[in-house]
């Protein structure tokens, strides 16, 4: 028995188009940024064809997330996931996007932020090793190696513990000791950083970028970097993946919609 009609005049019913994907960037000066963040949506439409693929931000570039909302809502979209593609639990993911996603005048769902996933650390260890990177030869030189872990920064401990754990991830998939450090609002510094390693005997000491594009932070991380250092992680293919794994994540039964729109449909 299936579930569409069994006259014999009758057509199936099409399926409901799935929830948009709106890619939340923080947006940047910097013009390579958006520049950046279209080729990833592009990866990200590759992999998911059909899938309905939008891009909003923060601040500073357009189109702005609630700009993004209100087209979705008037194309009658019937809802959409944010997917943050910023790194941990900062001011942004805890209170901008929550808050732009209740005002929506569509029902949306949040999703969580790329946080400390082994696609991520795969994307990591990829630019390093495109930089230049390679496994110590032997123990010595692993005891002089390390990498500064480059991130934007924020107040939040949870951002701050979510980049310590992806610190984790990263040391286990080099073998090496990999310290978190900041580009602002929190310490160490890279500079810092590099010289506590140096303290500790650990002179061999790559920088890997933990930032989704070119722009300031990732360019004062890099002139501060000793040797080594990654590019931004970009159009990484890994990073499309991890963007569609949260957007699946958030539509797992339990997760509720929210917004004046689901208020209403409740």
């Amino acid at each position: 028995m299936t579930a569409y009609s069994t006259h014999p005049g009758a057509r199936p019913r099409p399926a409901a188009p799935p929830p948009a994907l709106v890619v939340v960037a923080h947006g940047s000066r910097d013009p390579r940024a958006l520049a950046t963040a279209l080729r990833l949506l592009e990866r990200v439409r590759a992999l998911r064809p059909g899938l309905p693929v939008h891009l909003g931000h923060i601040e500073l570039n357009a189109p702005l997330l609630p700009d993004t909302l209100d087209e979705l809502a008037a194309s009658g979209a019937g809802s959409a996931v944010l997917v943050p593609l910023l790194f941990g639990r900062g001011h942004h993911v805890t209170r901008d996007i929550p808050d732009a996603a209740a005002a929506a005048p569509l029902p949306t769902r949040v999703a969580a932020p790329l946080g400390a996933h082994p696609l991520l650390v795969d994307a990591l260890h990829a630019r390093l090793t495109e930089a230049g990177w390679r496994e110590p030869r032997d123990a010595g030189e692993r005891r002089r190696s390390a990498v500064v872990l480059a991130a934007a920064g924020s107040r939040a401990p949870a951002s701050r513990a979510d980049t310590a754990h992806l610190a984790a991830l990263l040391a286990a998939r080099l073998g090496v000791p990999v310290v978190p450090a900041y580009a602002s609002a929190a310490a160490p510094t890279v500079p810092e950083a590099v010289r506590a390693l140096a303290a500790r005997g650990r002179t061999r000491v790559a920088v890997a970028s933990c930032f989704t594009a070119p722009g300031r932070f990732a360019a004062e991380c890099a002139d501060a970097a000793p040797g080594t250092v990654s590019d931004p992680l970009g159009t990484h293919p890994a990073t499309a993946r991890l963007l569609l794994h949260r957007y699946d994540q958030a539509l797992r039964p339990g997760t509720p919609a929210v917004g004046p729109a689901a208020l209403a449909t409740a």
